[in-house]
């Protein structure tokens, strides 16, 4: 019996690039299809999760949701690697910048991936498994965005199951620790990218800034982070060329 169409993904391996970019909102999913692939086709939209395949600089290149936290791209990303035989999942999301010299729009590469999930409990591990970021793609990705200028900080993100933390101090002890940017999503990925023997890497553009208050709105998120978009894509097809 084959193992797809899964419950949340109505589709067939073919249906799918090598590499997918996976923002967290469907309509980010849909803004990056339709502004930047080229011929993009509607592949999978189960739960309104909005899957699409085309083209960028000659490569063929997939965009999907993920929908929010750990559970939610632990469940796609896993489908994706080990159902329908995508090699590298790149995740392009938001995140709230937690130091000083990391501003609002710059774009944060997570390098590792602290968390506060129990997400690793799933691996049964005799102790502390550190989520990490493909190399390869690492390596694509900061000479990407160094050849177009772009304003990137490489390092820990913080992947967080708690949106509203009824600790006030929680931050603050992330930030001691050195930790640039705080998301929901980059862990639960990394891991199911080593437990598969796969690539990842989460590209995330500050949206939100805990230490200055500043904020985009929803309308800047899914639609103006462009920059992030476009180095994604970059470092897709750079994956693919080699």
């Amino acid at each position: 019996m084959k193992p797809y169409p899964t419950p949340h993904i109505d589709a067939s391996p073919e249906d799918f690039a090598p590499v997918v970019l996976m923002p967290g909102d469907p309509l980010r999913a849909k803004h990056i299809a339709e502004n930047f692939l080229k011929d993009a086709a509607l592949v999978n939209n189960v739960r309104g999760i909005q899957g699409y395949t085309g083209t960028y600089r000659g490569q063929r290149i997939s965009v999907m949701a993920s929908g929010m936290g750990m559970p939610s791209i632990g469940i796609y990303s896993y489908e994706l690697f080990q159902f329908f035989g995508v090699e590298a999942i790149l995740r392009v999301g938001s995140a709230g910048g937690m130091q000083p010299h990391v501003h609002l729009r710059d774009i944060v590469l997570g390098q590792g991936a602290c968390t506060d999930s129990a997400y690793a409990h799933n691996f049964a591990l005799p102790g502390t498994y550190a989520p990490i970021a493909s190399w390869h793609l690492l390596e694509l990705c900061t000479a990407a965005a160094k050849s177009a200028g772009l304003a990137f900080h490489v390092g820990n993100v913080l992947s967080s199951d708690i949106f509203y933390n009824d600790s006030p101090d929680t931050a603050e002890r992330w930030r001691k620790m050195g930790v640039l940017a705080v998301e929901m999503e980059a862990a639960a990925l990394y891991m199911n990218a080593a437990r598969a023997g796969k690539h990842a890497l989460a590209i995330c553009t500050v949206s939100d800034h805990l230490l200055t208050g500043e904020a985009t709105t929803a309308r800047e998120r899914q639609a103006s982070f462009t920059d992030m978009m476009r180095l994604a894509l970059d470092t897709a097809a750079a994956f693919l060329e080699k």
